[in-house]
């Protein structure tokens, strides 16, 4: 039976990666969705709760996307020493 020659890595890893870096990215320019100073939390203006938000939730984007990369990374490599093998 013929070996079948592998698979290339698909790209969906990046390109979620890329989705959740732009949603990081375009979040924080909407500036008419958060310049008021209503609801307060905790006598806190929503501006400012609302910006610690969002360094909060671009964090947690960067590090989906990190991983992400990575796992496409490790695909890519072990297709590239799969492929130097045949």
């Amino acid at each position: 039976m013929a070996d079948r020659p592998p698979a290339a890595p698909r790209r969906g890893p990046l390109l979620i990666a890329g989705v959740c870096l732009a949603i990081g990215i375009i979040l924080p320019l909407l500036v008419s969705t958060y310049t008021r100073v209503d609801p307060q939390l905790w006598g806190i203006p929503f501006f400012y709760w609302y910006q610690f938000l969002l360094v909060i939730i671009t964090v947690v984007l960067t590090s989906i996307a990190y991983r992400f990369t990575l796992r496409y990374e490790q695909a890519r490599r072990a297709y590239e020493k799969q492929k130097g093998e045949i």
